[in-house]
């Protein structure tokens, strides 16, 4: 008998969490709202 979770796996929550802020990789830890701001603003314009 087949497992339909070995079929389709889904990630588990470390890797939605590592992939949900991974467009802040650049942005130095303890950084407020305006730092993160700033850096989104400058990756969409790029």
């Amino acid at each position: 008998m087949t497992d339909t979770a070995d079929c389709s796996p889904e990630p588990d929550d470390e890797e939605l969490e590592e992939r949900a802020d991974a467009h802040l990789e650049d942005v130095e830890e303890g950084a407020g709202c305006t730092e993160i701001w700033e850096h989104l603003a400058e990756k969409r314009e790029e």
